[in-house]
């Protein structure tokens, strides 16, 4: 293979699933003004990129055919364009990649210096890999929305929040748990059975089995009411949810649906005291650091389902499809 010329896994269409994956050499692609070239290590999936697939986002994205996906990658800088201040050749690095534009199930990728942060040599690839998106929206979740602070918490005079996370073992509720925790939270979760000891080992008070008739109808087993939840899953009602919710509680929900943003206007026509928050994510690089931050430091765990080579990054992408993974499935280069 030409040293000019990298593998990569794109589709050139829509539809089709893990059997639409086509592997292909491209030309590595080169830097423009304030851009770094990644040697990509390790990739994670986000449930958002087979959506993209699926056409579930169209006519946002992606921009074009054929489309490499994955945007959540961690590297090696090789080389940088104008105008980058920050980065050099040889530093270790995570980032985010435009949905526009996609391109992290690839050996090199192209990314802005603006959303690339500095990997410490404490954080693995697969745990730097896993952040971007499902961090930070965990996070923007529980500290833009819900409005709490990371290790401020209660006070003597306030009374603790009460959180509960849905879907707990998945890519973003795995990190609300950690995040909630940090905020000196009472965390609620909810997964499956065979992921009630892991979730409890990420910091949960109380863990419901969700196929159970207290798990579905998301009864706090300590009598609580929820202030915030955050809401990880798909195809709960807004009637299941209000019974459960404290008189300002908020339900902040990762995947808005039509009937969620519907729900969400109402309560807002009506001057509603519970309310329910469709959440985009914006991701920002302070926030990114932040959580690198922690994970170095040790105050949060990132859970691997599985790891895959790039040559079988179609079983990583079937697996995503499938739903059930716990925490994040990674594709190495």
């Amino acid at each position: 293979m030409s040293a000019w010329v990298m593998k990569a896994v794109q589709y050139e269409g829509y539809g089709g699933g893990a059997a639409a994956l086509k592997h292909v050499e491209l030309p590595i692609p080169r830097t423009k003004k304030d851009e770094v070239l990644i040697k990509v290590e390790a990739a994670s999936l986000n449930p958002v990129d087979w959506k993209i697939q699926k056409g579930q986002l169209r006519p946002l994205f992606p921009r074009k055919f054929p489309y490499i996906p994955a945007t959540d990658i961690t590297g090696e800088v090789t080389e940088v364009g104008k105008g980058v201040k920050n980065l050099k050749a040889g530093d270790k690095v995570v980032t985010q990649l435009s949905h526009f534009s996609g391109g992290g199930l690839a050996e090199f990728a192209i990314a802005k210096e603006s959303s690339t942060v500095p990997r410490p040599h404490e954080v693995s690839a697969a745990e730097a890999a896993s952040l971007p998106v499902a961090c930070l929206t965990a996070h923007q979740a529980l500290t833009q929305s819900a409005g709490l602070k990371l290790e401020g918490g209660a006070t003597d005079h306030q009374k603790q929040v009460n959180v509960l996370v849905t879907a707990a073992s998945g890519g973003v509720g795995h990190y609300a748990v950690q995040l909630a925790k940090l905020a000196n939270a009472h965390v609620t979760a909810t997964c499956g059975a065979r992921n009630i000891e892991l979730v409890k080992s990420l910091g949960a008070d109380d863990v419901l089995d969700y196929k159970t008739p207290e798990g579905s109808n998301l009864k706090s087993p300590s009598g609580r009411k929820y202030d915030i939840v955050v809401n990880c899953t798909t195809g709960i009602p807004w009637s299941t949810f209000e019974p459960n919710l404290g008189p300002h509680g908020k339900v902040i929900d990762i995947t808005p649906g039509p009937a969620s943003v519907m729900t969400s206007a109402l309560k807002k026509i009506t001057f509603s005291k519970k309310t329910i928050v469709p959440l985009l994510l914006m991701a920002k690089r302070e926030n990114l650091e932040l959580v690198v931050g922690l994970v170095k430091e040790g105050k949060l765990k990132t859970v691997i389902d599985s790891k895959h080579p790039l040559c079988k990054a179609e079983e990583a992408w079937a697996k995503s499809i499938d739903g059930h993974a716990t925490g994040k499935i990674i594709v190495e280069s």
